[in-house]
């Protein structure tokens, strides 16, 4: 059960849409992880998504605080970076998983970090720079990730 959409973003404008459409198909409880080297385009695309959804003050990265959390659209969403984690209890002491709730979506940057904390992921997504845009694969690894693919595929 693993279904697999693959986008090529021209440009950060690209990235920009595709993050607007998939904000259509966001439901809680979901797990995005986003998954790329440093300068990619995962915050871009999650501020975008964001946006979308209407969040209209500013859009901090979790890069230092390691996350911000927003209420929009009757969704309550958390941008996780776990650049700087470097020991993964480490995120005991942040409380990573109380944060955990039905009401919720998780954007976690740097899933890698938090490999044992993260039992489930609905829908993975890797982005990797290509050219002078970046190439994006999206895995849904759970019926609810296959929903929103279908969802989003119908929508472009």
């Amino acid at each position: 059960m693993m279904m697999t959409q693959s986008y090529a973003l021209a440009d950060e404008a690209a990235s920009v849409q595709l993050a607007n459409t998939l904000s259509t198909c966001l439901h809680a409880p979901a797990v995005l992880t986003f998954q790329g080297e440093i300068g990619a385009g995962k915050t871009t695309f999650i501020r975008a998504m964001l946006r979308a959804l209407g969040v209209t003050g500013a859009i901090k990265s979790p890069t230092f605080s390691l996350v911000e959390s927003y209420d929009c659209q009757g969704l309550h969403i958390h941008h996780f970076d776990l650049y700087r984690i470097e020991d993964e209890t480490e995120l005991d002491y942040l409380g990573f998983r109380d944060y955990f709730t039905s009401q919720a979506v998780f954007c976690i940057e740097w899933p890698e970090r938090a490999e044992e904390s993260l039992t489930k992921v609905d829908l993975r997504i890797v982005l990797t720079m290509a050219d002078t845009g970046r190439f994006m694969t999206l895995n849904a690894l759970s019926r609810s990730g296959e929903n929103m693919l279908s969802c989003l595929a119908g929508k472009l």
